[in-house]
Order: C-alpha cells, then sequence, then structure tokens
C-alpha cells in the first residue's frame, strides 16, 4: 500500500516528506493541471526530487494537460528535465504526451491519469500493453468494479485511486465549464470552479427576474460536489485492489498537505498493523480531517451512485480551527513561534506534530523577541517566544486555535 500526497510546492514536498508520505505528486511550472499552483522549475524539480529520494519517498511528475498541436512540440523538453531529475514516474492522459514520455524517457514508468477516464478492464489493459505500470482510475467507479477490474487485469498493473479531497462534477475532471464560461481551461489547468458558483433560472425575456431551483428562493449550488473523505474505509478500499490512495490537493497548503498525510498515514499503518481485526480509525484521526478547511464530506461513488454528493445551500467551506503560528526551536523554557494569525495569553493551541498524536499546549505567556512581554501575538509572520508551561513542543510543528 503507498500513500501518495499532493506536493504543490516545496513547503508542501516538506510536508509530505515530514508527515508519512510513501510517494508524491507534483508539477513542473508547465503543462500541468494545477497552473495555479506554485509548481517547481528545472532547478527546483532537481532539487525536490534530490530531497525526496534522500527520504525514500518517491516523486511522480504530472503532464496530464490536454496539449494542443502548437503545445505539443514543447513538451519533450519538460520529459527530459524530468528524467535527468530522477523522477519515479510521469502522470499522463493524452495518449500523443504518452508516445513522447516513452520516447524522450523509456526507462521512467508511466502513470495514466485520472483524465483518462479508465472505467474498465479492457482500456487498463491497452494501456498496460502500451507500457503503462498503472492507472489511477476514474473517479466514478464503485469499490465492486474496482474489485472485478483488478481481478481482470494483469498482476504488475497497479491501480490508483483518490481517498480525499475535492470532487469535480464532471466525469473524471474533464470539465468544459470554466472554459466556457470564463475562458479558462480546466483541461489545461486555469480551472476557474464555475461549479462552485450561485446559480438561479432566469427566463429570457425577464431579465433580472429569478426563479429559484430550490424551494427557498436564494438560488442554489446546484453543482458543487462535496469533498471525499475515505478514512474509514481503508480495509474496503485495500480489498478492492487498490494499491495507492491518492490524496487530492496540489493547489493547497502546506498545512493541508500536513494533516491529510498524517491523518491517512495513521489510518494505513492501523489497518495493516490490525492482523485480521476489525478495521476502525482511532478517532483522532477522524477529527485531523475535521480540522482542515473542507466542504461538507461524502464518500464518492465508492459504495454506488451517491445520494448525498452535493451541497446546494453554500459553495463554501467548513473551517474549525486556524493555524496561528509554526513551532522553531524550544530552548529554556519558552518556544520560538513564527506567526501566522494571532492568538492570545491564556489561549489553549492544538499542536500537530510528526511522531506524535495532536495535543493541546496553554500559552501561559507571549514575548516579543526583544523581551517585551505580551498580551496577544498578532503580527503576521514574526517571530515570538512562548511559555507554554514547560511543555516541549516539536520544531516544525503546526500551532492551531479553535474557532
Amino acid at each position: 500500500m503507498e500513500l501518495l500526497s499532493p506536493a504543490g510546492g516545496k513547503e508542501q514536498l516538506e510536508a509530505a516528506v515530514s508527515f508519512g508520505a510513501d510517494a508524491v505528486y507534483l508539477a513542473h511550472e508547465r503543462f500541468n493541471m494545477r497552473a495555479g499552483a506554485q509548481n517547481f522549475s528545472d532547478e527546483g524539480l532537481h532539487a525536490a526530487v534530490a530531497y525526496a529520494h534522500s527520504e525514500d519517498v518517491k516523486v511522480y511528475l504530472t503532464l496530464n494537460t490536454v496539449p494542443h498541436n502548437d503545445e505539443i512540440k514543447e513538451i519533450p523538453q519538460v520529459i527530459e528535465t524530468a528524467a535527468d531529475a530522477g523522477v519515479d514516474a510521469f502522470i499522463v492522459s493524452d495518449a500523443g504526451v504518452f508516445s513522447l514520455c516513452r520516447r524522450y524517457a523509456e526507462k521512467t514508468d508511466i502513470h495514466i491519469s485520472v483524465q483518462a477516464g479508465i472505467t474498465n478492464a479492457e482500456s487498463a489493459k491497452l494501456w498496460h500493453s502500451l507500457g503503462a505500470s498503472r492507472a489511477v482510475l476514474a473517479r466514478e467507479l464503485t469499490l465492486s468494479e474496482i474489485a472485478d477490474i483488478r481481478a481482470d487485469i494483469p498482476a504488475d498493473m497497479q491501480l490508483e485511486a483518490f481517498v480525499h479531497g475535492a470532487m469535480c462534477m464532471s466525469m473524471s475532471g474533464r470539465c468544459l465549464l470554466s472554459d466556457y464560461m470564463t475562458g479558462r481551461d480546466a483541461n489545461r489547468g486555469d480551472c476557474a470552479q464555475s461549479c462552485r458558483w450561485k446559480y438561479a433560472l432566469c427566463e429570457e425575456k425577464r431579465p433580472g427576474v429569478y426563479y429559484p431551483i430550490e424551494e427557498d428562493g436564494r438560488g442554489a449550488y446546484i453543482l458543487n460536489a462535496n469533498d471525499l473523505n475515505m478514512a474509514a474505509y481503508i480495509d474496503k478500499m485495500s480489498q478492492a485492489g487498490i494499491y495507492s490512495f491518492k490524496i487530492e490537493g496540489r493547489a493547497k497548503s502546506a498545512y493541508y498537505t500536513a494533516v491529510t498525510t498524517y491523518a491517512y498515514r495513521a489510518a494505513i499503518d492501523s489497518y495493516l498493523s490490525s492482523a485480521g481485526k476489525a478495521y476502525a480509525p482511532e478517532g483522532w484521526i477522524l477529527d485531523e480531517l475535521d480540522k482542515i478547511s473542507h466542504r461538507a464530506y461524502s464518500t464518492g461513488f465508492y459504495f454506488g451512485r451517491p445520494t448525498a454528493a452535493q451541497t446546494y445551500e453554500t459553495g463554501g467551506y467548513i473551517r474549525t480551527h486556524q493555524v496561528v503560528g509554526i513551532a522553531g526551536e524550544y530552548s529554556g523554557g519558552l518556544l520560538k513561534v513564527s506567526q501566522r494569525n494571532r492568538f492570545f495569553k491564556g489561549d489553549t493551541l492544538n499542536c500537530l506534530e510528526a511522531g506524535r498524536k495532536p495535543y493541546n499546549i496553554i500559552v501561559k505567556r507571549i514575548f516579543s523577541m526583544t523581551g517585551e512581554e505580551l498580551e496577544c501575538a498578532n503580527k503576521a509572520a514574526e517571530d515570538v517566544l512562548v511559555d507554554c508551561g514547560g511543555q516541549e513542543v516539536g520544531r516544525g510543528a503546526y500551532i492551531r486555535r479553535e474557532i
């Protein structure tokens, strides 16, 4: 079993590695499905792969856009750069890009992206016959269908599926809505998330008169898919034949990457050590996934056609916790904290630290770096010293406040 985490930039990569990913997926600055992410330059890609490999973490490069003819000629350079950096696999959806990967990086594995829409064994076997080593399955499959595919494909072809994150309302992300409405092509990495907007019905000859799609007349988020959360069903996903458990979120923060990676690392390890007993994740694992900004959760299509896969009332996020700082050095009873949001003397804060279950600290006192005692730390990106009552906090821990 492999835990595959998103790495939209250097900080996210470090979070994924620190909090337990077996592999990361990231992108070059060009030809990837998250144009809004930080991504990696030529030099940055070499450094990222070297760092990940030094920690025994694999690196997969996404090349899964749908390039037009004037762009396809530029892709070989990216392929050669990535191969030279030592990436472990390319993730592709376009047959032309697949062919170029085979030509310019013949020793590098190729994974077929979710955008290819693999929903049956024949499709998987075709890609395998061409040289693909893994299929990232369409999100619209049930666990039963996945088990059938696993039973009917070569044993050396791995299956990957999403375990957590945002869901697209279109077939495995192949959407024209953003391009049609805003000129931003989702299939080339520039989605405007038009499906998250609020919609109402308007009759052509009555401009400005909006007819409710829902009974309350406020309009409705009729295309707004809920987020996926399968932490409670790791056992069923594994038993269906899924090898790689993929967390969505290359456009999201390092904190999101840390929390989701840590929670699913613990969930997978718990399942692997269950020794035949019924699998059930510890409560803190599910609680952690509620502490990140998210839409209402669902289990997607895994258990059949969803009956609660969309939220019509809002396109926004649920937020219960806010990162207030990143832990630095602990010395002389004081913790150095790099502020992100304000917190106060007397606050009870929650810490996420690699290697420990989440734990609380109480802010006894706060000092500026010049020694002035403060009632509140309220200057983002500045450092302060915190008296935690003698409780040590490891460097790099995320410090959070309930909101």
